[in-house]
């Protein structure tokens, strides 16, 4: 018999997968806990249709993250922070400052969590990498500078 899952099960398949499973399987276990419904021509098609959905959505989010990946590719951004005279910082550029500043003048927005970039503890240029999708990353130059 035919079924779609409804859930993962162990060693059966993944959530939307359409299976094989025996009549008493699907009747005594599947159905009554709902983790599948049986493969008839309307779940199969309500199955193509999420398919087709989620595929949509997912290919929605790559385009959104090229766009976002050609607008900050190669573009620089300016920190001010406060350091000694040998050039060194007071404490040190973080992430989160990087992604504050890229909100601010781009107009997009970049979670800290997907910001790579080596420790910042002097002025200076340094280069970051934003993973803004799988495959998809964009390079940014931060400058810092001293504020005075």
């Amino acid at each position: 018999m035919k079924v779609i899952l409804l859930a993962d099960i162990k060693s059966k398949g993944k959530k939307g997968d359409l299976i094989n499973v025996s009549d008493g399987y699907f009747r005594n276990f599947l159905s009554p806990k709902n983790l599948a419904v049986e493969a008839d021509n309307a779940a199969i098609s309500e199955m193509k249709s999420r398919q087709a959905a989620a595929e949509h959505h997912k290919q929605e989010e790559i385009d959104a993250a090229k766009a976002v990946a050609a607008k900050l590719d190669g573009k620089s951004v300016t920190l001010n922070a406060k350091g000694g005279n040998s050039g060194r910082l007071f404490g040190s550029i973080t992430s989160k400052e990087i992604a504050d500043e890229i909100n601010r003048s781009f107009s997009v927005s970049i979670d800290k969590k997907k910001i790579s970039v080596a420790d910042i503890k002097n002025f200076g240029d340094y280069t970051a990498e934003i993973k803004l999708y799988k495959g998809i990353s964009a390079k940014v130059t931060v400058k810092v500078e001293d504020n005075g």
